[in-house]
This record gives structure tokens, sequence and C-alpha cells, in this order.
């Protein structure tokens, strides 16, 4: 008998679970608050598919930092304190997930399930033919200002063969557009990717309808999941109750409001920023990836515009751009690329990206029987979310997982 599948959330994540599941043969129904899919954080993300940069933002020494930023309006992390349990209780996780160690070993946890991601998104892209998201193998530099830092990243590099140290002007050799002199060094990883999140959502969600395993209901706010004796029975809207034989929590931070008392979950939303700035044949935009490390800013060039990708607001949960935010976003690009497009024209984006306090996404089985998770990935969702797609359907499927997962099951399952 096929299984049948509800996911809440038509985001990169949801979607991506949509795809692998169908793949494995269950039928699929995906509920979206917003009338298009892919419309939220999955929207202008960074673009960057950086498998084998996937280190958590809780690590040793960011507090200390975190109070040096407090004092710079153009800080990377901004915190904001509100009379707010849930945002004390991850705070308070996400300082005792500071340290080197405790880093270490959750790294290592993401780099396993981001290598997995780019196999299985290589997989999709050869066997199913799937295209038209203005994917790329374009590589990635990360640059560094500061000598101490780019001493300690190019000490900690052990693997020559993915990742290249690089002086200043080879960086310069590499990527000619670079012409700020700021830079000490970088380190190069030419097997990294770019593609454009929105596209990928709509090509995925194209290929799912066209199978006829899977329907999609827009524009439906899911009020909660009902339960009854450990499982979830039904999923409410605005207008009609339906009956459930399994779902997937794909919904982001809107996740944390489903009416479910046995269900806790240490989400947090980081809001991010971007800009979408056209590129013109005038213009001298970067072929590769570049991140900038010490702004903590990325720059990916997709299609014929540059996206760029900063910022961690730790705000709560108002998702309206703060344009003073964009401003010093736009005033640094400038200055690192200042030929890279018509910054006058950008387009400005802000989203909400929910993360848990370690970094490792929790995708698994929940408290309640026949209710997954696919939740957490923070700034990490469009590299992850293949891999967390096709976890979960092995999971549901009852199949032997293609990974470890026992790092990435939620703590209540």
């Amino acid at each position: 008998m096929t299984k049948q599948v509800c996911i809440i959330g038509g985001g990169v994540i949801g979607l991506a679970s949509a795809y692998a599941l169908v793949r494995a043969g269950m039928d699929v129904t995906v509920i979206e608050a917003q009338n298009t899919l892919g419309s939220a954080t999955s929207f202008a993300n960074g673009g960057q598919l950086s498998y084998r940069y996937v280190a958590p933002l809780a690590d040793a020494g960011v507090p200390l930092k975190a109070l040096g930023w407090l004092l710079r309006s153009e800080s990377p992390l901004r915190i904001k304190p509100r009379l707010d349990p849930l945002q004390w209780r991850w705070m308070a996780a996400f300082v005792g997930a500071c340290r080197s160690s405790v880093n270490r070993i959750n790294g290592e946890h993401l780099l396993r399930l981001a290598l997995m991601s780019q196999e299985t998104l290589k997989c999709w892209r050869q066997e199913d033919s799937l295209g038209g998201f203005d994917w790329k193998q374009n590589g990635k530099l990360v640059t560094f200002r500061s000598a101490d830092s780019f001493d300690h990243a190019r000490r900690k590099v052990m693997d020559p063969l993915h990742k290249q140290v690089l002086s200043a002007d080879e960086c310069r050799q590499l990527e000619p557009s670079l012409t700020e002199r700021a830079f000490v060094g970088g380190i190069y990883t030419p097997t990294e990717e770019v593609a454009d999140c929105y596209a990928f959502c709509q090509r995925l969600a194209a290929r799912l309808e066209a199978t006829g395993r899977c329907r999609f209901l827009l524009g439906r706010k899911v009020l909660r999941i009902h339960e009854a004796f450990g499982r979830a029975v039904a999923v409410e809207l605005q207008d009609e109750v339906l009956p459930v034989e399994n779902v997937v929590l794909a919904a982001g931070h809107r996740s944390l409001r489903m009416g479910l008392s046995d269900l806790r979950l240490p989400l947090y939303p980081l809001k991010g920023y971007s800009l979408s700035v056209p590129i013109s044949e005038q213009h001298n935009a970067p072929q590769i990836n570049v991140t900038d490390y010490d702004r903590r800013t990325v720059y990916a060039r997709i299609g014929e515009q540059l996206r760029v990708a900063a910022m961690v607001d730790i705000v709560g949960f108002n998702s309206a751009a703060d344009l003073g935010r964009l401003a010093v976003i736009k005033r640094m690009a400038r200055q690192t690329f200042p030929m890279a497009g018509n910054y006058d024209a950008a387009v400005e984006w802000a989203g909400m990206r929910p993360a848990t306090p370690t970094g490792v996404p929790l995708i698994g089985p929940s408290a309640y029987r026949n209710l997954w998770l696919n939740l957490g990935h923070g700034a990490l969702g469009f590299t992850l979310a293949c891999a967390s797609g096709q976890l979960l359907a092995e999971m549901i499927g009852a199949k032997p997982t293609s990974i470890d997962t026992q790092a990435f099951l939620p703590k209540a399952a």
C-alpha cells in the first residue's frame, strides 16, 4: 500500500523532502502558507552551495566577539534581547555550544550531511535531468582581511586536494574582479557550487506536479496539528481539517506554533539579508563564489545577477527588512566589488532562517510516532536540503539510511 505523506512547508527543505519521497514511491501533499512556493526563506538566500564550509555559528570566542560587535553598525551578528523565554533558552544553549570541541564535532556531522547533499543533487541532476536553476560548479574563494584569521584558517587546512591556500596576489589572479587591496590571502575550494534556490524550488515543484503523485495547497495556513494516542491524526487549516497518515514538519520557525504539547523545538529565527544586483556587459562581477570572511559577507554570481548576503540578527520574529543593515551591506559590496553590477537597481531582501543552537538540523521522528521533523538548517538550508530530504524519505520508507543519522535525530524521538 502506497504511503501518504503531508508536508507542512513549501520552501527548499519541504520541496526537497517531497521530491525524495515521490522518488521513493510515496504520495505527497505539500501545504504552504504563502501563495507561492519557495517565496519566504528560500527566495533570495546567498546562493552558495558551500559543501565544505559548514562550520556552525556557535564556536569558541563568538560570545566575546559578539559583545564587541554590539558597538558596530556593520557587525555581522546583532542581538536584541526580548522578554521572550524562547529566545533566552535558545541563547543559553547557543553559548553552551560555543566551545571548540563541540564546534569540531558538530562541524563533522554537518560535513557528512553536506557531502551527501552534493551527491544527492548530482544524482537528481544526472538521473532526472533536473536543471533550469542556474547551477554551476564555479568554486569558492574565502578571503581574509586579518592576518590572524588567515593564519588560523590555513592551519586548519588538512586536505590540499580540496582546499588550496593562496596569497593575496594569487587570489587576485584567480578572481580578477577582486581589486580591493585589503585582503592578505585566501583559501580556494574548486568543487563548490552555486545555484538559484528559488528557481530550484520552482523546478522541483514542476517535476513533482508532473508525476501526478504530489498536490500543492497554497495560501493555506496550518492552524494546528491534532493528535491522539501519541500520533498526529489531522492537520487543521483555516477552512478544513485534513486527516493524515504521516506528517513532515518543514515550516521553518512557523513550526513552533502547531499546538502540540509534547513537541519542544530548540529553534529560533536568525534574520539574514541579501541584495540581488543586476549585471550588464559593462560590469565586472566575480565568476567564482567569494566569501569575505572577516565581514561575514558572501558573493555569488547567479545567472545575470550578483547575490550579496550577510548579517545574522537574533531580534525576534519580525521578518521586516532593516534598511540600515541593508545599507551597510551595499556599502561593503561597493567597496569590495565596485564594478560588479548596478547597485542602484539592487533588489533588497530579508529572510528568517530557523536554526538550532548547535547549528545541527533536526531530521527524523518526533515524540509523535508519525510526525517527522526536517528543521533548523539555519543559513545552510539550500546546501543541506537534498540530503535532508533523502534521509527523511529513507526513514519514512523504513530503509537503511545513507549516512549515520544519530546526530540529527530530535532529542524527543
